[in-house]
């Protein structure tokens, strides 16, 4: 299978790369991949010490539940291949890959 691209106006081909992948080991939390998201694709959660994952109410301020925050891929269809998650990461957690026409 060929990969989707798009002509772009000046002719050059454009292969967009959408997420494929998040590595929590190395996400800190931090959320600036979820601000710069425009289409809402990443959710913050809360991990505990057994790796369970469970959600974080942002009114709430017991962290007693959760050990550390991670990142996680929440609605990977809505990703446009912006990128713009990857570039911003101060770990490099991410992950991209072009879809298939």
């Amino acid at each position: 299978m060929n990969a989707f691209s798009v002509t772009l106006p000046s002719g050059a081909t454009w292969t967009p790369t959408f997420v494929a992948g998040l590595d929590e080991t190395k996400c800190i939390g931090c959320g600036r991949c979820f601000k710069v998201c425009p289409r809402g694709v990443l959710e913050l959660v809360g991990l505990t010490e057994d790796g369970e994952r469970i959600g974080i109410d942002e009114d709430d301020d017991d962290d007693d539940e959760y050990e550390r925050k991670v990142m996680t891929i929440a609605h990977q269809a809505l990703c446009i291949g912006c990128t713009a998650c990857s570039r911003i990461c101060p770990k490099k957690c991410y992950t991209h890959a072009p879809a298939q026409a």
